[in-house]
């Protein structure tokens, strides 16, 4: 770190754009805390899931951050890492999400089963996992394993606040076509500030295979009980946004032709090859 950095004095990140700017921050200043060193947020912190992902794998390697709510962290003086020496690393729930959609809205004969994570998984996005069940899959889940298959059909519609799984989020979208009415997501707001606008890019996107999409400041309606057609459509280079339109094609009437589908290799380099297995 620059030996430019003024520390004397509280450290002060926007919490209400990004948690990842904050995780920078937590995980790069106990590099340069030789005293005492303090981050105040500014306005609501979103996405906190993931920050309590980032101070759990902090104190794995030794480094205790003193939490004041989600306002203040303070960054002991002396604080270094040391190696935890083996630790398990869980398979990603975001990504997961698209095949536990893929399981409740019926896009295989059997039920689908994912490997590497489960239900006390201390990802935040796991909890994709509860919104699914609410809209009426049926899920099972064992030590770093989950089950899912189609339940209640059609799906049934929620309103949810979106906030704790933003990415994850994207899949319910997709799944709330097939459901017995509109669903809103809310509270997601960071999505505008994401690869793409995900509000703008999924409405957009989702809309020329069929669906009819509000979208708002922070959120959308997705109007259910749509049969989706193939369509043309485009990842616009966002890795989630061609993984959910993936999950939509698989369940649409006709077929569908992905542009730049490659930008799923971002977080999930096998996902066509896993997608392609499940279809086998």
């Amino acid at each position: 770190l620059s030996p430019q950095l003024k520390l004397g004095k509280p450290i002060q990140v926007r919490g209400d754009v990004s948690s990842q700017f904050l995780t920078a921050l937590l995980m790069s200043l106990p590099l340069a805390a030789q005293k005492d060193t303090v981050i105040e947020v500014v306005g609501e912190l979103i996405s906190k899931p993931y920050i309590e992902i980032t101070l759990n794998l902090l104190a794995l390697y030794g480094i205790q951050i003193k939490r004041d709510g989600w306002e203040r962290f303070t960054i002991p003086a002396g604080s270094h890492f040391t190696s935890p020496g083996e630790i398990h690393i869980e398979a990603d729930a975001s990504s997961a999400s698209y095949f536990i959609a893929l399981g409740a809205l019926g896009a295989t004969e059997r039920a689908v089963r994912i490997q590497g994570v489960g239900a006390s998984s201390i990802q935040g996005d796991i909890r994709f996992m509860e919104a699914a069940v609410q809209m009426g899959a049926r899920i099972e889940s064992g030590p770093n394993w989950l089950e899912i298959k189609r339940g209640t059909w059609p799906l049934k519609a929620i309103d949810l606040d979106c906030n704790h799984i933003p990415d994850a989020a994207m899949t319910l979208a997709v799944m709330a076509l097939y459901a017995d009415g509109p669903t809103t997501l809310r509270n997601i707001a960071s999505w505008r500030v994401k690869e793409t606008d995900r509000l703008a890019v999924m409405a957009r996107q989702l809309g020329a295979m069929g669906a009819v999409i509000e979208e708002f400041a922070d959120g959308m309606t997705i109007q259910g009980g749509v049969q989706l057609r193939g369509a043309e459509v485009d990842s616009e280079t966002d890795h989630r946004v061609a993984m959910s339109l993936a999950v939509a094609a698989q369940i649409a009437n006709g077929s569908t032709q992905l542009h730049r589908p490659e930008a799923a290799a971002v977080s999930y380099p096998t996902f066509w090859d896993d997608l392609e297995r499940l279809q086998a």
